[in-house]
């Protein structure tokens, strides 16, 4: 009986954990937009998307080297390869690409369909099944963002809403796709090996794409090229996927619905754009969603 409850109690104390790093890994997920947006004004998209690689490519073999970790086997190799297309040259370039016809508040708004993207990659990739009351929160959750979307007028920008749309298809089977790998090498690890695994193709566009003089880029395009870069492309992943790890891909990737409140607020404080009453409440809905997700992801 004891020994039930201790192991009860271990797998208790692995998901709370799991839940803090996820949240931990959103918080930082959430400056990505806004740090984008503000480079992209100043950086071409295709630049930002190929330099942030590239910095976080050197960073992440440096740390393998100092760590001294085995390569990755023949087999790791194309999952890696989905990982980088995903999350390291996907996401960041589409957005980079929408963040030119839209504002980052509303793109943050298509955040809330990450968790949908993810728990299905998840279940087609990493085998979960989660409970049929766990799609329902999920669902309902992204219904409410793509609900606000429409009422906004999606015609307004075609382009920012499709391209945003694919970025989020990207980077659910990206997290997904690292989530599993992370059982075997370990998260840092997955995201270090991704990065360094796309540096040569990312390098040598960086160069070839690198603007003639960099005289007339701003100290806030600068930092938001470090924060994509150091945060959001490789510290952020640290604890995400970690935190997919520890308490399931499915379940913890419902944490991606808080990313638009948290996004929203660094929008409203950092570029001063304005958030309306109607996102505030489908924030507060899809915070719901996470809960009852939560209590029926098991």
């Amino acid at each position: 009986m004891s020994g039930t409850s201790n192991l009860s109690g271990q797998v208790g104390d692995k998901s709370a954990s799991g839940w803090l790093n996820g949240l931990i890994g959103v918080l930082i997920f959430s400056g990505s937009l806004p740090a984008t947006r503000v480079a992209v004004m100043e950086f071409d998209p295709l630049f930002l998307t190929v330099a942030r690689a590239t910095i976080a490519g050197l960073l992440g073999l440096a740390l393998l080297l100092l760590f001294r970790e085995k390569r990755p086997t023949h087999g790791q190799i194309i999952p890696l390869a989905v990982v980088a297309l995903g999350v390291v040259v996907g996401f960041p370039l589409l957005t980079a690409m929408a963040l030119q016809y839209v504002t980052s508040a509303h793109s943050i708004v298509f955040l809330g369909l990450l968790p949908l993207a993810t728990a299905a990659f998840g279940v087609l990739r990493g085998g979960e099944r989660p409970r049929l009351a766990f799609w329902i929160f999920s669902i309902l959750g992204s219904l409410l963002v793509v609900g606000f979307a429409v009422s906004q007028g999606l015609t307004a920008s075609p382009q920012g809403d499709v391209l945003m749309l694919l970025a989020i298809v990207v980077c659910g089977l990206g997290y997904a796709e690292g989530a599993k790998l992370s059982k075997v090498l370990g998260g840092w690890q997955v995201i270090s090996w991704a990065l360094v695994l796309s540096l040569p193709a990312m390098a040598a566009l960086a160069l070839y794409q690198m603007p003639a003089s960099f005289s007339g880029i701003s100290a806030p395009a600068w930092l938001g090229l470090a924060y994509v870069s150091l945060f959001s492309m490789l510290i952020g992943f640290v604890f995400w996927y970690r935190g997919l790890v520890q308490g399931g891909i499915a379940a913890v990737g419902q944490l991606q619905l808080l990313q638009p409140f948290f996004g929203l607020a660094l929008a409203a404080t950092l570029l001063h754009e304005s958030v309306s009453s109607g996102m505030l409440g489908v924030t507060v809905g899809v915070i719901l969603c996470v809960v009852g997700a939560k209590k029926f992801s098991q």
